[in-house]
């Protein structure tokens, strides 16, 4: 990662603070009511280096916009995301890693690697 800039650390300790998916934008405007002056060119920056360094997980979502989060687990795992209020909840899939092996095994593939993330309404929000 680059040298921890006063900007980069708002950043990384918004992102610590935070325990929901949020856009970089989101993360701007949050950096902004806090009276952070970092500029979204900064965030995008930011974020990506820290995703590379694998500190945080990135998801897409359908529209194609890119969300982060720092994560709890360094361990492999995946999200369940509510699509209303973007409560996340770290979730294990030991069956997707089996079928995920085997299928690339069928195939002779090997070091098979894969990205699953659930989108759902949670009780809250259904409520």
């Amino acid at each position: 990662m680059q040298r921890m800039t006063k900007q980069r650390a708002a950043i990384a300790e918004l992102l610590e603070s935070t325990h929901d998916f949020k856009s970089a934008q989101q993360l701007h405007d949050l950096l902004r009511e806090r009276g952070e002056t970092a500029g979204l060119a900064t965030v995008y920056r930011t974020l990506q280096n820290l995703a590379d360094a694998h500190e945080l997980d990135v998801i897409r979502t359908e529209d194609g916009e890119m969300l982060y989060r720092m994560c709890e687990r360094t361990e492999h795992h995946h999200h369940l995301v509510c699509r209303s209020c973007g409560k996340t909840i770290e979730i294990d899939g030991p069956t997707v890693e089996e079928w995920a092996a085997m299928v690339g095994g069928n195939f002779g593939f090997s070091d098979i690697e894969h990205t699953i993330e659930l989108f759902g309404t949670c009780q809250e929000c259904t409520s």
